[in-house]
């Protein structure tokens, strides 16, 4: 069945600027007009003051530093340690806005969102000045700047929102969706990564406008036949996809960068457990089970690892989790020894709602968690979460966690 795509531009795509950054200068006054630069190891996110001087995320701090002191002077980067309460806050509050300007809002990540929001024109008047409404709201009552683009598809609508950066807004109407995308290179296309542009470079396409004249059937020769159908697509400015108000969360995870100061294998795994025991309640609180946890490495020089392993029914137990996590720390602990570990990161994956879920037959316990330990820790879930809710996250920790600082863990973006 073909899908009727809507004539006029009123999909938004609103993304907030520098968000991490932009709270830090929201919060301390002191930071605004300067480059900072959250998390200290490996840089986390960065101000548009920072970024003018090159830098980039992820980065190694010192890197990061170093390119502020050649631009701006020696001593003017501020570095400061993520406050991720803070974000998670802010991050709602925005949201907020967003639910009250209109029902059909798709989440893309923390700090980005689609926008619906054709039915509102009789009412809110033109997209465009609902899109202006919004930026000025977010502004008023959450403090940060935030970025909006308005076109007749998802696509283009967040093409438009990078262009538009920072804390701008850019309207791309239907008869000019073409002499807006055609000059662009083709790495702003989604599903053109560095390889692809590799590959359309050598057969001389580096425009959006290059890779429409190719066409679809000289893209499919190049890359394939799906390939060369959606890049096309979207060169040619076609995208039917609804914004999607019941689109749901693929997996959670979270990572802490380590920085290049040489860890003990101990301050690791201890790292990995706080990891852990975080995921577990957000695990819960979303009512959510997983069946599959990956362990996620990276290294000084920018090499990745990663290593998964999968349940035979899916848990929100936290003792089950943490084994899986430990068997598979324990497999990479060679790699771990040999080389230097600057970012250790986890993500449940295959999540399912509870009444999703299956019995196995025959009944059987987890992965070296006998059932009476799986009980146990079920019902220790629940204390522990009730605990941290009514009194703090830091009310209760694992002794194993004492005198140990975790609250560098930095949430990843939906998969």
């Amino acid at each position: 069945m073909r899908i009727r795509q809507r004539s006029d531009a009123s999909i938004l795509h609103a993304d907030l600027d520098s968000f991490y950054a932009s709270v830090e200068q929201r919060d301390d006054p002191a930071l605004r007009g300067r480059p900072v630069l959250v998390g200290g190891g490996v840089v986390l996110a960065a101000s548009y003051e920072a970024k003018a001087c090159g830098v980039r995320t992820p980065m190694p701090g010192r890197e990061a530093r170093a390119l502020c002191d050649t631009v701006l002077g020696r001593g003017r980067a501020v570095t400061v340690p993520p406050r991720f309460p803070a974000y998670t806050a802010a991050s709602r509050a925005v949201f907020d806005v967003f639910y009250d300007t209109t029902p059909i809002v798709e989440g893309v990540s923390v700090d980005e969102a689609f926008l619906d929001v054709a039915g509102l024109t009789r009412i809110s008047g033109p997209p465009v000045e609902v899109a202006a409404r919004l930026r000025e709201r977010i502004r008023a009552e959450v403090g940060l700047p935030i970025t909006v683009g308005v076109a007749r598809t998802k696509f283009l609508a967040k093409v438009a929102s990078g262009a538009g950066k920072p804390d701008g807004l850019l309207e791309v109407p239907p008869e000019r969706e073409l002499e807006f995308l055609h000059p662009l290179p083709v790495r702003k296309i989604w599903g053109v990564g560095v390889k692809t542009e590799q590959r359309l470079a050598e057969a001389g396409v580096h425009t959006v406008g290059d890779m429409a004249a190719l066409g679809e059937s000289g893209l499919s020769a190049l890359l394939g036949g799906s390939s060369g159908r959606h890049l096309y697509a979207l060169s040619m400015a076609r995208d039917p996809r609804r914004v999607d108000t019941a689109r749901h969360r693929k997996s959670i995870g979270a990572q802490r960068a380590l920085g290049r100061r040489v860890r003990a294998e101990a301050d690791v795994e201890a790292t990995l457990i706080a990891i852990v025991d975080g995921l577990g309640k957000r695990l819960r609180a979303a009512d959510r089970l997983c069946r599959t946890v990956v362990l996620r490495l990276r290294f000084g020089d920018y090499e990745r690892a990663t290593r998964s392993r999968s349940l035979a029914e899916p848990t929100d137990s936290t003792t089950v989790l943490l084994a899986l996590a430990r068997d598979l720390f324990a497999e990479a602990l060679p790699t771990i020894r040999d080389r230097d570990c600057t970012l250790i990161g986890l993500s449940l994956t295959n999540l399912s709602r509870p009444d999703a879920a299956q019995l196995a037959l025959p009944l059987s316990p987890a992965d070296g968690i006998t059932e009476r330990e799986e009980r146990e820790g079920t019902s220790l879930d629940a204390v522990v979460d009730d605990l941290k809710n009514r009194f703090g996250s830091a009310a209760v920790t694992r002794g194993r966690l004492l005198g140990r600082h975790h609250g560098d863990d930095a949430p990843m973006l939906p998969d």
